[in-house]
């Protein structure tokens, strides 16, 4: 068992996939490519901007080989985490079209975005946007490869793809600070153990990490805050629609006690009600 910084942050994540031969490897299980890249970019920006909003990708790669882009996203917690990386897709497809000559980009653009948290909407452990063209019986024509996959190692089952296993197991098994390296036989899921060891966490790093939780705790409170006053704005709303009931009881003649134990209203309150 290893002491490990949790996956869930960025700073870690980044760290991590952002080695050659572990980015190879993960895209190689999760879309079945073989990549010919000699490094991963980091916070990788367009200028100018697209479509009037700043993107960053956490991970970029480019086949050296002209053929593909893929990038990889990692997401803690946000409501709108598949339509962002719908944008953020959108945009590496937008960006070349510039020097194209047509509407038809030269280089097929892959998007992997991994969910660190738990998807309370959907708790599916791989979902896909799929560009392609498809028949009346749903069946691809392989004309268009672009495509975004999206990844949740909280609901890893039996139907996960044997392929994916691994990958999304040790982003789970990190979340806690601790992992049992010897549950992990592929070598680049074996440089991932060891890129997050905790006694190799930099103090730039860990500063990150902090600043990443205290934003989280944040967000999470106000989500908190929000639903707290949507409860409280449904229990008013209960309470007011069992007044006027109470109300029109008390117009047709209905004794206190009865209305009392239709509405669930007291007594005291329907005397105010009169």
């Amino acid at each position: 068992m290893k002491q490990v910084a949790s996956l869930q942050y960025g700073v870690i994540f980044k760290k991590a996939f952002c080695d050659v031969d572990v980015f190879k490897g993960f895209v190689r299980d999760i879309l079945g490519i073989e990549l010919n890249i000699d490094k991963v970019e980091t916070e990788k920006e367009f200028k100018p901007t697209i479509g009037k909003v700043a993107v960053k990708f956490d991970l970029y790669a480019q086949d050296l080989e002209g053929r593909v882009i893929v990038r990889c996203q990692h997401q803690y917690a946000a409501d709108d985490h598949y339509d962002r990386f719908l944008h953020y897709h959108c945009v590496a497809l937008l960006e070349q079209v510039e020097n194209a000559k047509n509407y038809k980009p030269p280089l097929a653009v892959y998007t992997i975005v991994v969910l660190t948290s738990p998807d309370t909407k959907c708790r599916e452990d791989v979902l896909t946007i799929d560009f392609d063209l498809k028949n009346k019986a749903g069946k691809g024509l392989n004309l268009i490869p672009h495509k975004i996959i999206y990844l949740c190692p909280s609901y890893v089952d039996e139907n996960t793809p044997t392929a994916y296993r691994e990958w999304l197991e040790i982003i789970f098994d990190s979340l806690d600070g601790h992992v049992e390296e010897s549950n992990y036989h592929k070598s680049e899921v074996q440089k991932v153990v060891q890129h997050i060891e905790q006694n190799g966490v930099s103090p730039e790093e860990k500063a990150e990490m902090i600043e990443e939780y205290n934003w989280e705790e944040f967000q999470k409170k106000q989500v908190e805050l929000q639903k707290k006053k949507f409860d409280e704005g449904i229990q008013k709303g209960k309470l007011e629609e069992k007044r006027l009931i109470a109300r029109g009881m008390l117009a047709e003649g209905l004794g206190i006690e009865i209305i009392a134990k239709l509405t669930s209203l007291s007594v005291q309150e329907i005397e105010n009600l009169k």
